[in-house]
């Protein structure tokens, strides 16, 4: 084997020597144009690893998810559903490090229908409704009723042993089982003139003695004492008088029966509550 010196080492000696007596800025213009490549993958690696580590931490799996359907959210209120969030972790008991917890109140919709807006509101509803990904429903009583007709929510008799129920017992928001059995028709205008039938009616959805086949699928939330009325949503019921079917408009929590653990809606109850 030869004891000379191979041409790659000559060329690395040379390199040695004329890095040595270059300046800081020829030696920063020198790595730049040797080394450019590597660093700029070595920079996009850094930051694909961020940003995967990020949102794989970010992306936890909701363990309670709910909607404050037409809450009235504002800049005042505006931090309010992260704090709940964070409490409702610590009071459910829930692994904050393997779950989240949110609380949306910026999603609106009539019971009317509305533009397109709201049509995608529906929509991303009615989806998240239909795998479970909705543990809990707020509402005025004129929405909450729009989905009750539509068999969305546990009767909560079912769900829930008499000794779970008994706080909230003169609360049951109440609909009438016998209108799901209804002749509605089957176009659009029909359906819409029969919605328009029903809604006409005087109706207290908090006695049930004003209806044929009575069905509890919601708990009515007391105006004051509570977190939602001190955070000052759905405050403008009552500034502007709201009503449905001929009585004061309410704040009514329902949970959608895709839900397999309803319980916990009903511990986010018990935390609005406290």
């Amino acid at each position: 084997m030869s004891s000379q010196p191979s041409v790659a080492e000559e060329i690395r000696e040379q390199q040695k020597k004329a890095f040595a007596t270059m300046n800081f800025k020829e030696k920063l213009s020198y790595f730049w144009d040797y080394y450019k490549v590597h660093t700029i993958a070595a920079v996009c690696i850094i930051i694909f690893l961020i940003s995967f580590i990020n949102s794989y931490l970010s992306n936890k799996p909701y363990a309670f998810y709910t909607v404050l359907l037409n809450a009235a959210d504002s800049e005042e209120n505006r931090d309010t559903p992260a704090l709940w969030a964070s409490e409702f972790l610590e009071y459910a008991g829930i692994d904050p490090e393997a779950y989240q917890v949110n609380i949306d109140t910026t999603t609106d919709i009539s019971a009317g229908g509305g533009d397109q807006y709201e049509l995608a509101n529906r929509q991303k509803m009615a989806a998240m409704m239909q795998v479970g990904d909705i543990h809990a429903i707020v509402a005025d009583t004129e929405t909450f009723e729009s989905y009750a007709r539509l068999e969305n929510f546990y009767v909560l008799t079912d769900a829930f042993s008499a000794e779970e129920l008994a706080p909230y017992a003169d609360y049951f928001y109440y609909t009438d089982a016998a209108d799901f059995e209804a002749e509605v028709g089957s176009t659009l205008e029909e359906l819409e003139a029969a919605q328009a039938e029903v809604y006409q009616k005087i109706i207290d959805h908090r006695d049930p003695s004003a209806m044929e086949k009575p069905i509890a699928v919601g708990i009515c939330i007391p105006k004051t004492g509570n977190k939602l009325a001190e955070a000052g949503y759905y405050d403008y019921l009552d500034e502007l008088d709201y009503t449905f079917q001929g009585h004061p408009s309410e704040v009514v929590i329902g949970i959608p029966l895709s839900v397999e653990n309803p319980k916990l809606a009903l511990q986010f109850l018990e935390y609005l509550l406290q």
